[in-house]
């Protein structure tokens, strides 16, 4: 039993690499005093009966720099795309024009700015939180094969690889918490 061990470390690769995208795409919704289609992806509209993300109510472009729009589908539901928008604490204010939302982005204050890297970081604490998660997993089932026979060379090998796995990722959340933190502050 002891020899027969095989920790599946491409499954936790798997499940931390989820960790990052998922990071990644958190990251993506923050706004940065640039216009991306990315910032509206959280909000999720109450259209027909059902939450429904914006991009399925409608077409989100981006025709300038600094300006986001919605082009809405069907008309009756303008009004309550303008209201999940105006509800999602993204601080936009959103202008219609028939069945176009326009959405200005204004300029970041210092205060504003130094509010969305603690909001990254928060972020990024998450993602580490769950790369710690699928760490312990591994760890236990590394525990688990020892209480079956596993030597203790075999023990120290997989608990190293876990944790080589483990640190390269907290590495990653790191580097890219310090990008969207400088990408964030930059004026």
């Amino acid at each position: 039993m002891s020899d027969d061990f095989e920790l599946d470390t491409d499954d936790l690769q798997r499940r931390m690499d989820g960790a990052m995208s998922n990071l990644k795409t958190e990251f993506a919704s923050l706004r940065t005093g640039r216009a991306s289609a990315s910032m509206l992806e959280p909000v999720m509209v109450d259209a027909y009966g059902a939450s429904t993300p914006i991009n399925q109510v409608g077409t989100v472009n981006v025709p300038e720099p600094r300006m986001v729009t919605i082009n809405v589908w069907d008309k009756g539901l303008v009004g309550k795309v303008e209201k999940a928008i105006r509800e999602s604490g993204l601080g936009i204010n959103p202008q219609l024009n028939g069945t176009i939302i326009m959405l200005p982005i204004p300029e970041l204050n210092e205060e504003r700015r130094r509010e969305l890297t603690k909001v990254a970081g928060q972020y990024a604490e998450h993602a580490r939180v769950a790369v710690r998660n699928v760490r312990r997993d591994g760890m236990d089932q590394i525990k688990k094969a020892k209480a079956d026979g596993m030597s203790e060379d075999d023990q120290k090998f997989w608990e190293t690889e876990v944790q080589e796995l483990t640190d390269k990722m907290i590495a990653a959340v790191d580097e890219a918490l310090e990008v969207k933190q400088a990408e964030i502050m930059q004026v």
